[in-house]
């Protein structure tokens, strides 16, 4: 007997599948159907989340002020192997370490160091990102070590509350021009600006994946975004102009054109069909 061959085989539902179809017949830019995730994959992803959400709060419990960026290093490789996991990041396209600290001005990809000591006032950024059993989980926190001032506090807060507002505009069949919107908004209206040159992205079963999940935008454009989605939402904002450059030295380190600090609150999402669902923070 001879398969039919045009028996439908996807593991998205006919409901789902006939609105994106829709949608895209009245001119929407839809996801491609392989980056909605399979129930096994979400699992996986899942499983992942829970071990990168564990090294953030073994981060969490151990950072303080004095110590070297590359004890922060230790940290995350020790607790990820432990837990039969790999750390994203290392060798990751050269990358030599197992997590980004960005301290101060440094936006992003910030390289642990034994010569960069945490001291009373900073604030930095801690990025982890984790592979375990092939699927990949990314989240990132900000820590005030010591006494931080009320004007670098308050940057740190507004950009946690970006996040925020910005997970609240990441629902099944918005956009995602929603979601930069919304965060543009509350870092303007505060007076900081978005970082344009970096963005979140898909993640779950490559480390970066479609989409790209702008900061800043226009509401009613970008992606349509439908349940079964995973990505992350990384608003950068600083604390004067939104301009950045790479340090040449190292070839990752991102800073502030101006010097004035930056600061960063990562968290993934899976859309569902009710919402959304934040998987590691």
């Amino acid at each position: 007997m001879k398969k039919n061959r045009n028996r439908k085989t996807s593991h998205i539902s006919p409901e789902i599948e006939k609105k994106i179809q829709t949608y895209k017949h009245f001119g929407y830019k839809v996801p491609p159907l392989h980056i909605i995730r399979t129930p096994e994959q979400i699992e996986g992803i899942k499983a992942s989340a829970r071990i990168n959400t564990g090294v953030l709060d073994c981060v969490a419990e151990h950072i303080r002020e004095g110590m070297p960026t590359s004890e922060i290093d230790k940290i995350v490789y020790d607790y990820t192997v432990s837990h039969n996991a790999i750390p994203a990041p290392l060798n990751y396209e050269g990358f030599p370490k197992s997590v980004c600290t960005s301290v101060n001005q440094v936006v992003c990809h910030g390289i642990p160091s034994e010569k960069e000591i945490l001291k009373n006032g900073d604030i930095v950024n801690v990025d982890v990102s984790t592979i375990y059993n092939g699927y990949y989980s990314d989240a990132s926190r900000m820590f005030m070590i010591g006494e931080v001032s009320d004007e670098w506090k308050r940057l740190v807060e507004v950009t946690k509350e970006c996040l925020e507002i910005g997970v609240a505009a990441a629902q099944p069949w918005s956009r995602l021009g929603d979601v930069g919107a919304a965060i543009q908004e509350h870092a303007e209206k505060n007076g900081y600006s978005v970082v344009r040159d970096l963005c979140g992205h898909g993640v779950g079963i490559k480390f970066h994946e479609t989409p790209c999940v702008e900061h800043f935008g226009k509401r009613g454009t970008g992606m349509l975004i439908v349940p079964g989605m995973t990505f992350t939402i990384e608003p950068m904002i600083n604390m004067g102009k939104y301009q950045v450059y790479i340090d040449e030295k190292d070839g990752w380190t991102v800073l502030t054109e101006d010097g004035l600090p930056s600061a960063q609150w990562e968290y993934t999402l899976l859309i569902t069909e009710t919402g959304n669902e934040i998987l590691t923070w």
